[in-house]
């Protein structure tokens, strides 16, 4: 029994292996590098990040009116089916489908070369004119003097003045003449009557076009317009000029601000709806014609509401917050429900009051408790 131990005692002993360190010499100074490297050490060394600069603006309180959201239709105000004013074989087309074009622009240029032919014609006849002309008065000025020395009768004399009389009247026909074949060379050349965009292609290069034949159809998207079918109960609300506010199904994130331009007072007898049109702006033409659009009408009394910039909202999965900036420098996010917009504000529904501040600018990456620097941002009331 007692061999029995001691024979476990040895396995152990040559199983678990007992290590000593000395704490003395080069390897201790090897080991207290190695525990400088340490998290614990790193975490010493490691410096405060510095506050990431943002922009805020104080929350408002600003009267606001209920609204109604309804479907409407992008129109253009302007569709110019442009014709030739002059007749002639189209020797150069220069508009294709979708091409934008602007105002003054030749569109198609028609063969000028029998015009310019009776334009020679022309001008050489009101030369001959021109000529018989000075003879013609020549011959008035001495008949003049004859008739006062009383050796011309006077019927030969008003003979004389008719002459004159007479080449005066055709070379001003002649002239008229001349300047109606330049006007024809001139508007040879089809003009765009507006800035917009080609429809469609009605001519090619080649073809005869008659008087006031068609030669493309052009649209103007500068300016566009909205049709909103508006139920009856909305109508009263309704006034010309007041803003609406426009988003676009196939434009996520854009939104317009519309003035109402016509309100016509006639109802569908079914639908019991008036029509209305909406102006909006289109500089840089990303809205097209036949989009389907969601307006955004004031309608109701107005009440006091609390309003901050549109630029103050983040959402963070299916919430919408506001970054509130507190006195120590430090952010905070707070959940909100939106209500009404009012041109680049909108209002707030949550603990938020007038003058709190929110983050404006450099919000998308905050996180909660995150120092930041912050500058005054102003947005023009609406």
């Amino acid at each position: 029994m007692l061999a029995a131990n001691i024979i476990r005692a040895e396995t152990a002993s040559r199983t678990t292996p007992q290590f000593r360190f000395r704490t003395s010499g080069p390897f201790s100074l090897l080991l207290a590098g190695l525990l400088l490297l340490l998290p614990g050490g790193l975490r010493g060394q490691r410096q405060e990040m510095p506050p990431s600069p943002v922009r805020y603006t104080e929350a408002r309180r600003h009267p606001v009116r209920e609204s109604v959201v309804l479907p409407g239709t992008v129109e253009t105000p302007t569709r110019s089916l442009v014709a030739g004013e002059v007749a002639g074989m189209v020797v150069e087309f220069l508009a294709r489908e979708g091409q934008r074009v602007e105002k003054g622009q030749p569109l198609a240029r028609l063969r000028t070369a029998t015009l310019e032919l009776d334009r020679n014609t022309v001008e050489a006849q009101l030369r001959e004119a021109q000529a018989r002309l000075k003879q013609a008065e020549a011959h008035l000025e001495r008949a003049r003097e004859l008739l006062e020395a009383g050796v011309m009768p006077r019927d030969q004399f008003d003979d004389r003045f008719f002459e004159v009389d007479a080449w005066k009247g055709r070379v001003e026909q002649l002239t008229a003449n001349i300047a109606r074949i330049n006007e024809d060379i001139e508007r040879s050349t089809i003009i765009s009557p507006l800035a917009g965009v080609v429809a469609a292609e009605r001519t090619e290069v080649g073809q005869w076009l008659s008087i006031g034949a068609p030669v493309v159809e052009i649209i103007s998207v500068s300016e566009l317009e909205v049709r909103v079918d508006v139920p009856e109960r909305y109508f009263r609300s309704l006034r010309t000029g007041a803003a609406t506010s426009v988003s676009f199904d196939a434009l996520p994130g854009t939104t317009l601000t519309g003035r109402i331009q016509t309100i016509l007072p006639t109802a569908d007898p079914q639908a019991r709806t008036f029509p209305l049109k909406i102006s909006i702006p289109n500089p840089d033409g990303r809205v097209g014609v036949g989009m389907l659009a969601q307006v955004s009408f004031p309608v109701g009394q107005s009440v006091q509401a609390t309003i901050v910039p549109k630029d103050a909202l983040v959402r963070r999965g299916s919430q919408q917050l506001v970054f509130l900036l507190n006195g120590d420098g430090t952010v905070n996010p707070q959940p909100v429900e939106t209500g009404q917009a009012v041109g680049s504000w909108i209002e707030v529904r949550g603990p938020i009051q007038p003058g709190t501040k929110v983050v404006t600018r450099g919000n998308e990456r905050l996180q909660p408790g995150q120092s930041v620097r912050g500058e005054v941002q102003e947005y023009p009331l609406p």
